[in-house]
């Protein structure tokens, strides 16, 4: 069975790089019912980068301003869900590198039961490309 690719929207938020940054924003999104596709967290400087993959971005934009949080614009990236396997990932990136195509950034995860999910970033000028790269 292919790969499931998909066009995905994203957003972030800059917080303070300290214990219970993160879970207090992953809360009040549950509290309000927004279901999440990805997140990813990273130091970025003094502060901490939280990404969020919502499956719903309108709900997620309207949950995330009851929360207070300061939404980057909302940006695109690119949901990978498929059977795992030796080199899952590495096809999709081969794909892309073989049209010239630079990742930004990937995050890929065998997520058990013989499965695997991905997301992966190109910049904004490429994301069409990229697209058909992937055959989407």
């Amino acid at each position: 069975m292919p790969d499931e690719i998909r066009s995905v929207d994203y957003f972030y938020i800059q917080t303070p790089n300290k214990p219970g940054a993160a879970a207090s924003a992953l809360r009040a999104l549950q509290a309000s019912g927004v279901n999440l596709l990805a997140f990813s967290g990273f130091p970025a400087g003094r502060k901490a980068q939280l990404d969020f993959v919502p499956a719903d971005s309108q709900a997620f934009v309207k949950a995330a301003r009851q929360a207070r949080l300061k939404l980057s614009p909302r940006k695109s990236g690119f949901l990978i869900q498929g059977e795992d396997r030796v080199g899952a990932i590495g096809s999709s990136l081969g794909k892309l590198a073989d049209a010239k195509i630079n990742v930004t950034a990937v995050d890929a995860v065998s997520a058990g039961m013989g499965r695997f999910g991905a997301i992966l970033w190109v910049k904004p000028k490429d994301r069409k490309r990229a697209a058909k790269a992937l055959g989407i």
